[in-house]
Parts: C-alpha cells; sequence; structure tokens
C-alpha cells in the first residue's frame, strides 16, 4: 500500500506547463561594440537562458539578456533560447544573428597565453595584490585604485586558511580559431570573500577558505572595457568568463578589466556582485612567488666609479648647479591629486648641519592647504645607467608620499610615460614601514604592476640607503645594498624598455593624492632627510 502522502502530491501535476508561443527579439547595435540586445517571450515561462554559439551562456529571469560578440568582423552566431516552465519542463527556439565586431586587442591576447597557453599567479610578493576601492566616482573621490585596502606582501599568504589563493593557477590558452580559453587550478580550494561564502555553504561570516570545485574549462570574450576608469589607468579591456568562472578570489563576478598587462604581471580591476559600489582589484605574475618575493641577490653589473654627488654639506638653499624646482600643484595636483603647493621656500626645503631637509606642512598658502617642496636635476644633472645611492630618513604620518625617482629627460617631447619612469623609493604614512620601488613605462604605467616592497620598520626614526642599479639589461632596487626587486623584461622595445636615454633625478614629499591617500587631520608637519646623493658609472 503507498503512503498517502505520495497520493497528496499528485495535485501538484497539474501545475506543470510547458512554456509556449516561444519568440525572441533582437536588437544589434551598430556601432561595432558587438553588442546584441536579446528578448525572449513565452506563455507559461518562469525563466529563459541563452546559449550561444561562441560557447557562453546567460540566464535570465525577465527574458532579457546583453550579449558582446567579440570575435573581430561580420560574423554569423547560433543562438538557442531556451524557456523554462514548472518542473523544469521547457521549449526552445533558435535562430541566427550577424553581427559586426571592431574592436580587437591582439597583443593581450598574445601576452596572456603566449600564442599558446600559458599559467599566471597571485603576485603575492607584489603590495596590492589585492586591493578593494570605490567602483565609480561619486561614492568617495578618486575612486580608480584600491583607495580603502591593500594587501601587504604574502598577507593573503600567512596562514594555512589563505595558502589556497596564493596557490592558484590561471591557465589562459588560445586554441587553433584564435578563440581565447580559461581555466582555473585551485587544488580544489578557493578563497572567498565573507560576504559570498554562502556559495560554498559557508557561515564563518570572514574571508575563509572553502571546497569548492572550478574545474573545466570556460571560454573567454574579449571586449573594450566601460566602466569609466581613466584612459591614463586602464587598457581599457574586458574579459567576460563564460560558466560563472573568475579569477581566484572570489567577489561573484565574471568580468574583469585589464589595467595593465606586460609579459611577466596583469593587473584587472572587477566589480563585486553583491556590492556594485566595491572594486576589486587583484595582480598577478607569470612565475609563482615565494616568501623571498621577486627579488634577486646581486646585480648584473657592478657600477663602482663615484662621478657625481651631493653630500649637501654647505647649509642654506640646495646647490643651484644641481638641483632646480617644480613650483605649484601641476596639472589635477600633479596628475594624482594631490594636495600640496611646492615651494622653494626655507620653510619647506633646507640644508642644514650637512642634512637636506623637505618639509611638508599643513598651512593656506595660495589656495591650498598644505606645503612642500619638488626638487629636480633636469637639465642640470643627468644619467643613462649607472648606481643611485640616497641615504635618507622618511616622513610619516597619514597622507605622507615621499619619494626618490627619475623621470626620463624626453619628457617634455614624448610625454608620460613614454618617457619612462624609475622609482627608486616611495613610501606612503598610511602604510607605515613599507617601502617600494616601481617601473612606469607605455606598457604599464598608472597603478602599475611592475613593483617591489619591503619591510623597513624604522624607515621613519632611521637613516637607510635607497639605491636603483640601472645597466643595458635591467634595473635593480636595493636597501642598504640589499637587492629586493627586479625589472628585467622578457622583450625589450619602446613600451617595455624606454631606458636607453638620460633620466634626471626628483625628490619630494607629496601629500594624499592617488598613492598617498587620506591625510591625517591632526598633521601638522613632518620632513624626509636625506644625508646625500651619490650617482656611480
Amino acid at each position: 500500500m503507498l503512503p498517502s502522502s505520495c497520493q497528496e502530491d499528485e495535485p501538484s501535476l497539474a501545475a506543470l506547463a510547458t512554456p509556449t508561443n516561444l519568440s525572441i527579439a533582437r536588437e544589434i547595435t551598430e556601432d561595432g561594440s558587438g553588442i546584441v540586445n536579446f528578448t525572449a517571450v513565452a506563455e507559461n515561462a518562469i525563466s529563459y537562458k541563452y546559449v550561444f554559439s561562441d560557447g557562453t551562456t546567460a540566464v535570465s529571469v525577465t527574458g532579457k539578456a546583453t550579449k558582446r560578440f567579440t570575435k573581430t568582423g561580420l560574423n554569423t552566431y547560433t543562438v538557442i533560447a531556451i524557456a523554462y516552465g514548472t518542473g523544469g519542463i521547457s521549449t526552445s527556439k533558435t535562430l541566427e544573428v550577424a553581427v559586426q565586431s571592431d574592436f580587437t586587442d591582439d597583443e593581450a591576447i598574445q601576452l596572456l597565453t603566449n600564442g599558446g597557453s600559458k599559467t599566471w599567479y597571485l603576485a603575492a610578493a607584489e603590495p596590492g595584490h589585492l586591493g578593494v576601492g570605490p567602483s565609480r566616482d561619486g561614492i568617495d573621490g578618486d575612486w580608480w585604485w584600491p583607495k580603502w585596502f591593500a594587501t601587504q606582501p604574502f598577507e593573503k599568504c600567512s596562514n594555512d586558511e589563505s595558502d589556497c589563493l596564493c596557490d592558484d593557477e590561471l591557465i589562459f590558452t588560445v586554441d587553433v580559431n584564435g578563440q581565447l580559453m580559461y581555466e582555473l587550478d585551485n587544488k580544489g580550494q578557493t578563497y572567498f570573500n565573507g560576504a559570498h561564502e554562502a556559495i560554498a555553504g559557508g557561515s564563518e561570516g570572514f574571508d575563509f577558505c572553502y571546497d569548492f570545485d572550478t574545474s573545466g574549462t570556460s571560454v573567454v570574450s574579449v571586449g573594450p572595457a566601460n566602466n569609466g576608469v581613466p584612459e591614463a589607468e586602464t587598457r581599457g579591456t574586458q574579459l567576460d568568463f563564460s560558466d560563472n568562472a573568475f579569477m581566484g578570489y572570489y567577489v561573484g563576478s565574471s568580468s574583469y578589466e585589464i589595467l595593465s598587462i606586460t609579459a611577466n604581471s596583469l593587473y584587472v580591476r572587477t566589480i563585486d556582485a553583491l556590492n556594485p559600489d566595491l572594486a576589486w582589484y587583484h595582480k598577478f605574475s607569470s612565475t609563482p612567488a615565494s616568501q623571498g618575493g621577486d627579488s634577486t641577490t646581486e646585480v648584473d653589473v657592478a657600477y663602482t666609479n663615484l662621478v657625481w654627488q651631493d653630500e649637501f654639506d654647505v647649509d642654506g638653499a640646495p646647490d643651484a648647479t644641481s638641483w632646480n624646482y617644480d613650483l605649484g600643484n601641476g596639472s589635477n595636483g600633479w596628475g594624482n591629486n594631490e594636495s600640496q603647493f611646492y615651494t622653494d621656500r626655507t620653510d619647506n626645503v633646507n640644508i642644514s648641519g650637512g642634512i637636506l631637509t623637505i618639509t611638508a606642512k599643513k598651512e593656506s598658502y595660495s589656495g591650498y592647504e598644505y606645503t612642500s617642496t619638488r626638487m629636480k636635476t633636469q637639465g642640470l644633472r643627468e644619467f643613462t645607467y649607472g648606481r643611485i645611492d640616497v641615504r635618507a630618513k622618511l616622513p610619516e604620518g597619514g597622507g605622507t608620499w615621499p619619494a626618490i625617482w627619475m623621470l626620463g629627460s624626453s619628457i617634455g617631447t614624448i610625454g608620460w610615460p613614454a618617457c619612462g619612469e624609475i622609482d627608486i623609493m616611495e613610501h606612503v604614512g598610511n602604510n607605515q614601514g613599507v617601502v617600494q620601488s616601481a617601473i612606469h613605462n607605455t606598457s604599464s604605467s598608472g597603478a602599475t604592476v611592475n613593483i617591489g616592497s619591503q619591510t623597513v620598520p624604522d624607515a621613519s626614526s632611521e637613516f637607510h640607503v635607497y639605491s636603483m642599479n640601472w645597466s643595458p639589461d635591467e634595473i635593480s632596487f636595493l636597501i642598504d645594498d640589499e637587492v629586493y626587486y627586479t625589472y628585467k623584461p622578457d622583450t625589450k622595445n619602446a613600451d617595455t624598455w624606454p631606458f636607453d636615454t638620460d633620466q634626471f633625478i626628483i625628490l619630494n614629499v607629496a601629500m594624499g593624492g592617488s598613492l598617498g591617500g587620506a591625510i591625517d587631520t591632526s598633521f601638522v608637519e613632518s620632513s624626509m632627510e636625506i644625508d646625500y646623493v651619490r650617482y656611480y658609472q
């Protein structure tokens, strides 16, 4: 005898209904973007699914879906629309659509895959290998960088729970038809943002590593990014992954904007699926990071012949035969939304007792709330190859941003970043105790991925020697004669290696801006002290 409960379920069978009269409307854009808007309508349908012949799918409750087809030129695609009724009963309809797409980024695909298959890893040795900031204008001032949080080197590899993120292998492949494919090998464990952990059945309430299957290959569509990120801060290319695939850290998104990419570095940005006000940033490298970082233990060429130096042994203003100044606030805070007004006053720059002091101060001056100094050797002392040593003690305080750096002398003719920039030392008061070095060029400008960092706990209380060793083959960065980061691109061309002509030195302390961040409301003044600058060939 059957249980009575089963007989009571029989009336529910009458509720099963097959969707009927399925129709599909399509609206093809005529701007070469490859975008098509679809609308499916059927009686008795409760949801819809689209299956596209490029290997991607889209699910919609309303029947509406927008798809960007990215194969360059005029191409015809098959589209299957499926309408689902109660109980999973479905009906489908097929159509073809011819779409023109003018967007192409063959270089990005080549860099991602090396023309075949290539594996990427979390750039765990880099600061900001994971970061978060506002996703759009109107939330918190400048918004196109990890303004609210950026990891320190190996911060997400510091315990067993988060090691799974640092073990990830992201494999990009281009097939014989030129289609970009992707596979995430995360050894069966995924590092989830706490807000998204329910996907894996989690309930910890914070970021956690869960068993989560990411096996299988997804199709990657390559198209133009349209997230409003300033042109100077992004490559403008977007990767859209099929089958809900993602890049390492799980925030529910399958779309990533490439901010910059080189043969050995990849920097992307994605919008949180649950909170569209959050933008997440990820840095990847073509080589796995180790706790020793990406550093080397020696430089390829040793420069020992001292050809110029400033020991700052004459009290008063800096030597006018070696130094001049950038004055004012520049364009858009020197291009970085900085808050200071640069002067050459003794209040901001002075030599006394063999020490050059650059002081950032909170004061009302020429319409700005802060003053400081930016001094440079442009047109006076310019160099190609060699080693530069600067012995310095750094300022402190939220919002301070001291730098010892170089710019290509060609900046006046070819502009930045084509001229090349070498950041020997940068420090952020909001990240006290960590210094970094970086390279900016046409292949990696703005929020560069060519960057290394080192913990220096007493950077603001003790002097250290910050050095750059620049040969025709590579640029190495040292602290107290220990190499901690080396830039050596696999391919040298005008984009990756503008470092075969003269550069000049810059010393400055900025306030706030895209890297300095929020300025502490209690800040009054703080100084960078420099004992000497020495140049060797």
